[in-house]
């Protein structure tokens, strides 16, 4: 551990209960659903990385206090630090952030994340990276960031893509609320518990001298339920999801959507359609390309492009969306935010690219991510 002792606040917002064999780490912004703060996201890398080293620390919890796991990174604190000081500000965040996902895709450990609840966002990219991934009848997940004006990050071009068919093409677009059945059968979770038995399950962990995953996995079966479906899910259309979110351009996907609309009434494909129609035209296109290059990708490649794509959106040379979507969002909240350029046939295939071009400021530098090694098999898979 760092000799350094972090300040009471920061300690305040990232718990850890030390265990026999374990650490629990819990996420606690309770009033901000657990939204990660830059202090958090430090706080976080800090443990990841001393626990790595500590051979009496097997597994590593993550859960969050409250009703939520995490909401995602604190954007609003994002756009106020740009406000305050310059766009690197808001940068050095996603850095960080970015990093810390790195560390836990590549982690030598395993990783169990306790999803009961909101996990949207950056609260993604802190679990999904992880080996274990528990979902509950609580848990609702999302990447929403198109209707703020930017788009699916935290390596999620990297685990989007790799999802069934174009099921992250339609999730990543349109911001769609999946639950937990959804999230375990798409493969965003790796078991589905029922609330009321995850003190038996978390009991069951935190005793468990073992870093085994097979061991583990075995532990969170033993509690885990079958999913069950609703009737009115989105997965269950698949067919029709790959059919329009397989198309090359953010305009085929919606003409094609249109289409079948009139065979199918369904309100999950009806909002799909409304989310398209309200999402900054910027940011659909930016997202799209940005899911299908990582496919092709490791999940190191896609952080740092990814990093080059959020600086381009904090410098605000090439579009103002994101400030304009927070201010709609999250700010006023009058959530009628009004995107520049207003319709997807004004944005041009040469300014998309931009975006995933390296970023015109002499200070500015790519996103460094730490040498690994040691990895396990599973963790060598994804580079």
């Amino acid at each position: 551990m760092a000799s350094s002792k972090p300040h009471p606040h920061l300690l305040d917002q990232v718990l850890v209960q030390d265990n026999s064999f374990s650490k629990t780490l819990i996420l606690n912004r309770p009033k901000q659903l657990n939204a990660l703060s830059h202090q958090m996201v430090s706080r976080l890398l800090e443990l990841f990385l001393a626990y790595e080293k500590d051979p009496n620390v097997k597994l590593l919890l993550l859960k969050g206090s409250g009703r939520a796991f995490c909401a995602g990174g604190d954007v609003a604190a994002v756009v106020r630090d740009i406000r305050e000081a310059d766009w690197k500000s808001g940068a050095d965040f996603f850095c960080k952030e970015f990093t810390l996902n790195y560390i836990m895709a590549t982690y030598t450990k395993p990783q169990v994340s306790i999803l009961d609840g909101i996990v949207m966002g950056g609260g993604a990219g802190a679990s999904m990276h992880g080996r274990f991934r528990v979902a509950t009848e609580n848990s609702v997940f999302a990447m929403p960031e198109t209707a703020l004006g930017l788009f699916p990050d935290v390596g999620a071009s990297y685990y989007l893509s790799r999802l069934p068919g174009f099921f992250g093409e339609y999730v990543g677009l349109t911001g769609a609320r999946l639950d937990g059945a959804e999230m375990l059968l798409c493969g965003l979770a790796t078991h589905l518990v029922p609330s009321a038995k995850l003190p038996l399950l978390e009991e069951a962990l935190v005793n468990l001298d073992s870093c085994d995953p097979a061991r583990i996995s075995a532990i969170i079966d033993e509690y885990s339920e079958r999913p069950y479906l609703k009737g009115k899910s989105a997965y269950h259309r698949l067919d029709v999801i790959d059919k329009c979110f397989s198309l090359r351009t953010v305009e085929a996907i919606l003409s094609a959507l249109e289409k079948e609309a009139v065979n199918i009434t369904e309100d999950w494909f009806s909002a799909a359609i409304q989310s398209l129609k309200k999402a900054s035209p910027t940011s659909l296109k930016i997202s799209l390309k940005s899911i299908r290059e990582g496919r092709l990708q490791g999940v190191g490649q896609c952080l740092v492009r990814e990093y080059r794509m959020v600086c381009h959106v904090m410098q605000g040379k090439l579009s103002k969306d994101f400030f304009e979507g927070c201010r709609a969002i999250l700010l006023d909240k009058d959530k009628n935010p009004k995107w520049e350029p207003s319709q997807l046939d004004l944005i041009s295939d040469a300014v998309v690219e931009e975006y995933f071009s390296k970023v015109d400021d002499e200070e500015w530098e790519e996103l460094k991510l730490p040498a690994r090694f040691n990895l396990p098999g599973h963790a060598i898979a994804k580079l």
